[in-house]
């Protein structure tokens, strides 16, 4: 079955960095767009839709918050989804987790065209 594993979470301070990774399995990761969502605390938005890749890793696709601060990128040879975090801000707290793609080709902010996704991993950016 579809499984997703996401980790490298944890304390960052302003300013800092992390880079976070989803081990996929039970499906064919290349042949899917992948994205990374978030849910901060205390909000109700359960899909708050950070960053995209197509499947070959060749298109890239960024939220506002996230341009210029985060990478998104694949490893189709390990099935790994990365996402590098820099210049990390307090508002940037919250439990980030991958999706699954329906689609090869769609990597963008819409929920429906995803139907898998992690448990996810808690970011904390704080002094």
């Amino acid at each position: 079955q579809v499984q997703l594993v996401e980790s490298g979470g944890g304390l960052a301070q302003p300013g800092g960095s992390l880079r976070l990774s989803c081990a996929a399995s039970g499906f064919a990761f290349s042949n899917y767009g992948m994205s990374w969502a978030r849910q901060a605390p205390g909000k109700g938005l359960e899909w708050d839709w950070v960053s995209g890749i197509s499947s070959d890793g060749l298109d890239k696709y960024y939220s506002s918050f996230a341009a210029g601060r985060f990478n998104v990128s694949r490893d189709n040879t390990k099935n790994i989804l990365y996402l590098q975090m820099n210049n990390l801000k307090p508002e940037d707290t919250a439990l980030y987790y991958c999706a699954k793609g329906r689609k090869s080709d769609y990597a963008g902010p819409w929920r429906a065209e995803y139907n898998y996704w992690g448990q996810g991993t808690q970011v904390t950016v704080s002094s």
